[in-house]
């Protein structure tokens, strides 16, 4: 007899500590559902103003940003200015972030029109990627000097900042009892890290720390956010709860991370767009595309621990090709992931 089939937030959370789920979870920072399933849906909660700035504007914290066409509808700090000049005048610089006054349980109850907890698992977070806000202050070239040059000064930066935000999103933790905790800072480049192992030690770990305060009090899975060579800082993450790592882009030895870190880490990804973007696109084969989908699959799914997640995009005028693909792959995981494992498929 066929085993009953396991919900998608069930199968998702047979990820903790790199488990082995029943089919190959799709994993979506947006959270968007394909034949009705969605394993985890976020819950983007505005707790401060100009934390919507996809088409420019600035953000929570003052840095301006700029949506050129070549971005595919995303958005960067502008690289034309510099809000930050010295790190020593932080304090007279910054601008801390003004509250949106949301109420939080009327958020969550509309949360819930959307998302059957039953079926998705919630993700929340807080909002801060402190590398990440860093270099959008300073520029890379002034941010990464800082770091060199006086990191006892971005150290107190950067609490300053958690101490500001802190209440909110331990508030949004006790409103929301979100199943997973997400966290996102890209800290690293294609090749390598942007700073040392013993900088990540001395500045960055104690913040993240605390950023995870409310997944490490009440036992939920981290999930964290971290595009490039990660590899260096693993163990830093598994200490402030990292259980799930994402896009864990192929620039990463990932069968050999499974290996190291069995039982401590999922990867999610370990498709990037980038380096799997179909032969003539915009025109491409379709056979060919959900071939390397499935050449993907088999090679990061043995031993669990995975889930595929990827996001294709297209340049302007290329959208509706970049849906295609992007509706070829999820049909390809949802079938294909679960036939892998030897999941009985219902429909």
């Amino acid at each position: 007899m066929a085993k009953a089939k396991i919900t998608p937030k069930e199968n998702f959370l047979r990820l903790r500590h790199g488990g082995f789920p029943e089919y190959v979870p799709f994993y979506s920072i947006m959270g968007d559902p394909y034949k009705g399933e969605s394993a985890v849906a976020g819950a983007f909660v505005p707790m401060f103003e100009n934390t919507m700035y996809m088409n420019g504007g600035k953000d929570a914290w003052g840095v301006p940003y700029a949506a050129p066409d070549n971005l595919a509808n995303a958005s960067m700090p502008d690289t034309s200015v510099v809000t930050l000049e010295d790190i020593s005048d932080w304090t007279k610089v910054l601008q801390f972030p003004k509250p949106t006054g949301i109420d939080l349980e009327k958020a969550y109850q509309e949360t819930l029109t959307r998302v059957d907890r039953t079926q998705s698992c919630l993700k929340v977070g807080p909002d801060l990627s402190p590398f990440q806000e860093l270099v959008a202050l300073m520029g890379f070239e002034g941010g990464l000097m800082a770091l060199s040059e006086d990191p006892e000064e971005v150290s107190a930066m950067l609490n300053a900042m958690v101490d500001f935000i802190e209440p909110y999103y331990t508030k949004l933790y006790e409103v929301f009892q979100p199943d997973c905790w997400a966290i996102t800072d890209d800290s690293c480049a294609k090749m390598m890290p942007f700073f040392s192992p013993e900088t990540y030690k001395e500045v960055f770990l104690p913040i993240y720390t605390r950023l995870a305060k409310p997944a490490l009090e009440n036992g939920i899975p981290v999930i964290f956010h971290n595009c490039g060579k990660e590899e260096l800082f693993l163990d830093f993450m598994v200490q402030f709860g990292v259980e799930m790592t994402e896009p864990s882009q192929e620039v990463n030895d990932i069968l050999m991370l499974k290996e190291k870190y069995k039982g401590k880490l999922s990867f999610m990804g370990c498709w990037g767009w980038g380096d799997h973007i179909p032969k003539n696109f915009p025109d491409f084969d379709e056979e060919e595309f959900r071939q390397d989908i499935r050449d993907s699959i088999d090679k990061y799914s043995p031993g669990g621990g995975y889930a595929f997640a990827g996001w294709p995009i297209g340049q302007k005028g290329e959208e509706d090709a970049a849906r295609r693909a992007y509706l070829i792959m999820r049909d390809e995981v949802y079938y294909y992931g679960k036939k892998v494992y030897g999941y009985p498929i219902d429909d």
